[in-house]
């Protein structure tokens, strides 16, 4: 298992590699500047073109490129342009938040993907099973930052009951654990809804698909209680599909993220991401855009690990 996620992480290096050239060149061909979005009104080619020579932004954009490239490979990401500190140093203060977040939703979607997944199944062409899977098409079409004001609409200005923003009290001189949960629960609530809607129909069919496999007529017919015959010889066969989007879903969660956390105001990635867009910050785009490539490779590798937990007759080499 080792040589083998020591392949996959040195195969992983010409995407980063790739990644980051179409990344770089992209964000720099973008109309518009850092230079441009610090003067504002004030802005004159004179003006523009100081910045730009402060930054190194008037250099070739290979040579732009190199420069990049080289402090990446030593760990350094650059400085933010607005925010006058590391990149790094934001990556580290605003990734743990992000996390939470999704990694929460991550955990919660699946357990009730699992339950409604498992029900539905067994429960197969019955009118609850027709009703649930309308409900998840549903919940799975609905747009995710329809759904975030929805529930700021219904829950924190009609009804009151969470906070609409933010990540704790302001007014509290020391926020509490509660503080921080009431501000989590509303953009917790949609990434899980629409996490569970996709997931859960991907879970029932695989387990519908099992229960009626040769070896859990066996099962059965040695007399296995249905809760065994679930538990240990469908729910482990069934899971491998959604452990591969469990991978494959880390990119999307976070690009959902950044529309929640912008819907929230809920200072993560997806956050500092959108207001470093807004002011061409290049340095903090092209950080985040680097990190999220990693956590995709790291995903998938996670995903093909799970895979040999769930599953002992799968082994690599």
């Amino acid at each position: 298992m080792m040589r083998y996620s020591l392949e996959r992480v040195l195969q992983a290096v010409p995407t980063l590699l790739l990644l980051s050239i179409i990344s770089f060149v992209l964000i720099h061909v973008v109309p518009g500047g850092p230079a441009v979005m610090m003067l504002g009104d004030k802005a004159t080619p004179a003006l523009i073109a100081q910045i730009n020579r402060s930054l190194g932004l008037n250099k070739p954009l290979w040579m732009q490129y190199v420069i990049w490239l080289g402090q990446l490979l030593r760990g350094h990401l650059g400085y933010a342009y607005t925010y006058h500190q590391s990149v790094v140093s934001l990556i580290l203060t605003n990734l743990p938040r992000t996390l939470i977040l999704v990694v929460t939703a991550i955990a919660i979607s699946h357990v009730l993907a699992v339950i409604v997944g498992i029900y539905q199944a067994v429960h197969r062409d019955q009118v609850i099973d027709h009703i649930l899977t309308a409900l998840l098409y549903f919940l799975y079409a609905m747009p995710t930052f329809w759904l975030g004001v929805l529930m700021v609409s219904t829950f924190s200005i009609t009804l009151g009951w969470f906070p609409s923003g933010g990540l704790y009290n302001p007014l509290l001189a020391h926020p509490t654990v509660g503080s921080y949960l009431d501000h989590m629960v509303l953009p917790a609530t949609v990434l899980i809804i629409g996490s569970v809607a996709g997931w859960g129909r991907y879970m029932r069919s695989t387990m519908a698909e099992t229960l009626v496999q040769d070896y859990i007529r066996t099962a059965r017919a040695k007399g296995l209680s249905e809760r065994a015959v679930l538990v240990h010889h469908a729910l482990k066969n069934s899971l491998l599909p959604l452990i591969t989007l469990v991978g494959m879903s880390l990119p999307s969660l976070f690009s959902g993220a950044l529309i929640i956390e912008i819907i929230f105001d809920y200072p993560g990635m997806g956050l500092l991401f959108w207001n470093a867009a807004q002011q061409r910050d290049y340095p903090i785009l092209l950080g985040i855009v680097m990190m999220v490539g990693v956590l995709t490779i790291l995903g998938n590798l996670l995903a093909d690990i799970l895979y040999a937990v769930v599953d002992p007759r799968i082994q690599y080499h």
